[in-house]
């Protein structure tokens, strides 16, 4: 089997909001991923605009028309805010080329936090030089979460 088509970074455009909340609603809905009680693709739209018309700066990882991933980075913050790979994509390199893309886009640093019980993400943040900060709970939920950081944020 052939290696399928290479894919590109390019910046997100208002015309990809369906497209990413798809994505993230897909992605988030897989097993030991998202939080217990998946929120609905309208709610989740709302909060993908609210995130879209604020802080995030997002970046695509497409392969033609198809969106294979994305990332969420508020700068400012210096957070990697969401980073999500459509499950037909994972293993194929894209979340690997989204968390580069972050690393360059914020060199000082930066910190994250994904569900505990996602050891996919875990593994692959620890495993991509990321360091475990701490143990928490998302405050809404109580739901498990672990902190990671990168660079200057790790320290």
């Amino acid at each position: 089997m052939s290696d399928p088509a290479p894919f590109q970074l390019r910046p997100a455009t208002d015309a990809d909001r369906e497209a990413v909340n798809a994505l993230w609603h897909a992605s988030a809905g897989l097993p030991s991923v998202g939080v217990p009680a998946l929120p609905s693709r309208e709610a989740l739209r709302k909060r993908l605009d609210a995130e879209w018309d604020g802080a995030w700066r997002v970046t695509l990882a497409v392969r033609e028309a198809a969106i294979l991933g994305f990332a969420a980075l508020k700068p400012a913050e210096r957070i990697l805010d969401q980073l999500f790979v459509h499950p037909d994509a994972l293993g194929r390199g894209v979340g690997s080329a989204l968390l580069a893309h972050a690393k360059a886009e914020m060199p000082e640093g930066f910190t994250l936090h994904t569900l505990s019980a996602n050891a996919l993400a875990r593994g692959f943040y620890e495993a991509s030089g990321l360091t475990l900060l701490r143990h928490g709970t998302l405050p809404a939920t109580g739901t498990p979460i672990t902190y990671y950081g990168w660079g200057g944020a790790a320290g």
